[in-house]
């Protein structure tokens, strides 16, 4: 099959932060599939951006052949933003039909989050008599209302939400990432025969061999382990979603325990605030992100592990955070911090708290680090045995790609 794959953020390893993209394309090219990925030069997301002088370059990474757009820069979620958004869905609008006539797909997926690249996906599916899959990460515009507070009568939303109906309703399938968004789609329009769920997932062999974390990193976390801390580790995106300000005043709750220790690595646009945030706690101490094959060794040094969300009926839905994927490989005890769908309670991996509520959050903290060695690590191996018999990547790759079958050779 000649697949296509519409995904503004996409990534690969070296880049980061969107790995799915570039771990089921590779996986696809493996089962011997031509797959292209059209996407962004810029993205938020990444650590390394891809340099572009022409509207449009191409570039082979590993078999997957990626078609870079060229779009204005921008930072954080502000007006810089919405024209990039809106700068690659014209662009791609625009060439459909070049891109329809040299790549020829036989399936079209619209996976860049904001659901109006579905404009693209459909006219192209249509010029190539393809099968048109939206893939859903998040629901949009759900998402910016609720964690934005958006008004659902801002144009920015009204355009968003009708890219959302114009979706489930022309498009051949749905993927979603999230496990319980049948309700929503189908009162969308959606014709629920159509959904699928294929949530994130790992890749076991990339915790066979990994890569060194910096010096740096490894100096800061062997003092901590002389000096007998309990690392209660964050690894991550440092954005209003990940809700790290509850973390912060957690810390500020336990900063005097001695024992217990904070250390976030990663990057985001909230981060500069929240080192200013915990700036007169000794007990946090921020490190700069590292690149995801270093990630097995990071964690493998830290004690307990943590993530959570804000405080919104969104996460009723269900979350699939790579994060929280690597959390479980790493068969360290996670604390979450959620108001909502909670994987590490289905998965009894940990202890969880509700969100926004950073005194629960500290009694958690307090609480697993005082359990016994061997609960402790009862709670790891059923992380990993979860992680692993439900969110391998070849599994679920496989998964869409006999989704992709079926539509191909039914119509």
């Amino acid at each position: 099959m000649r697949i296509l794959l519409i995904n503004h953020y996409a990534g690969s390893p070296e880049m980061g932060m969107e790995f799915r993209p570039y771990y089921f394309a590779k996986q696809w090219v493996d089962a011997g599939n031509d797959i292209f990925i059209l996407a962004a030069d810029n993205s938020h997301l990444r650590k390394k951006n891809i340099k572009i002088n022409k509207n449009f370059e191409n570039q082979d990474i590993d078999g997957i052949k990626y078609i870079w757009v060229k779009t204005p820069k921008y930072n954080g979620n502000g007006i810089s933003r919405v024209l990039n958004i809106f700068s690659f869905v014209f662009k791609t609008f625009l060439h459909s039909k070049k891109l329809a006539r040299e790549i020829n797909p036989d399936i079209v997926i619209a996976s860049s989050t904001y659901p109006i690249d579905n404009y693209t996906a459909r006219r192209i599916a249509k010029l190539s008599g393809a099968k048109h899959i939206y893939e859903v990460h998040d629901l949009w515009p759900l998402s910016p209302m609720e964690l934005g507070k958006m008004s659902k009568y801002h144009p920015f939303i009204m355009i968003m939400q009708h890219g959302e109906n114009f979706a489930y309703k022309y498009c051949d399938a749905v993927i979603s990432i999230l496990p319980n968004t049948k309700e929503h789609m189908q009162n969308h329009g959606l014709n629920i025969e159509k959904w699928h769920y294929v949530p994130n997932g790992i890749n076991p062999e990339e915790w066979d061999n990994p890569s060194e974390i910096p010096e740096k990193h490894k100096k800061i976390l062997k003092t901590l382990k002389h000096e007998n801390k309990t690392i209660i580790g964050y690894a991550g995106g440092h954005a209003i979603s990940n809700a790290l300000d509850t973390l912060i005043e957690a810390a500020e709750i336990l900063k005097e325990n001695k024992k217990i220790q904070f250390v976030l690595v990663g990057d985001g646009v909230e981060k500069n605030k929240l080192m200013e945030k915990a700036s007169k706690l000794s007990n946090i101490i921020f490190l700069d992100p590292i690149p995801k094959t270093s990630i097995p060794r990071l964690l493998e040094k830290m004690d307990i592990l943590v993530l959570g969300t804000q405080k919104s009926s969104l996460y009723n839905y269900g979350i699939s955070m790579n994060k929280l994927m690597d959390y479980m490989m790493a068969a360290k005890p996670i604390v979450q911090y959620i108001s909502g769908y909670n994987l590490v309670e289905i998965a009894s991996a940990g202890l969880c708290c509700e969100s926004e509520n950073p005194q629960q959050l500290a009694d958690c903290i307090i609480k697993l680090s005082e359990a016994s060695i061997e609960e402790q690590r009862q709670y790891g191996e059923n992380a990993k045995k979860f992680v692993l018999q439900n969110h391998n990547n070849k599994i679920l790759s496989q998964k869409c790609l006999d989704i992709f079958k079926k539509l191909t050779t039914s119509s």
